[in-house]
């Protein structure tokens, strides 16, 4: 459990920069897929999915978490970010992304073309509900 975010302050108009990196993981990701780097693609999945979170959080209070615990990323997103009726839905993709990062980068796991299936469908979830937020 997080009990208390660490953050720190960002200029309101980063969160465009924030975007960009989103897109350039997910660009990255779609060529590791391509020559079967599954746990490549993996991590820059769920970093992609990061970057948009703290996007969220740039673009709504001008914070984004400092810490090394992502999981206080949700606790800062169920602050700042706008309530819609698919919000907490997306805070679980979020979530499930978030669970998958110690074993993608260092548990040794091996990942599959099935795991990243299973990893796009909730960036994919995640990040439409996120768009939809930073598009007003």
């Amino acid at each position: 459990m997080v009990k208390k975010v660490s953050r720190k302050r960002i200029d309101y108009s980063k969160f465009e920069d924030f975007l960009s990196v989103s897109k350039n993981f997910i660009a990255g990701a779609e060529l590791a897929v391509k020559s079967e780097y599954y746990n490549a693609a993996g991590l820059l999945i769920i970093h992609a999915a990061i970057a948009i979170a703290d996007a969220i959080t740039i673009r709504f209070s001008s914070t984004k978490c400092s810490g090394e615990n992502h999981y206080e990323v949700i606790k800062l997103l169920k602050e700042t970010a706008p309530r819609t009726r698919d919000t907490q839905n997306a805070l679980n993709h979020f979530e499930k992304l978030i669970d998958h990062k110690n074993a993608v980068s260092y548990q040794g796991d091996i990942y599959v073309k099935q795991d990243i299936e299973q990893l796009l469908k909730h960036f994919d979830r995640f990040s439409n509900w996120a768009y939809s937020l930073l598009k007003n």
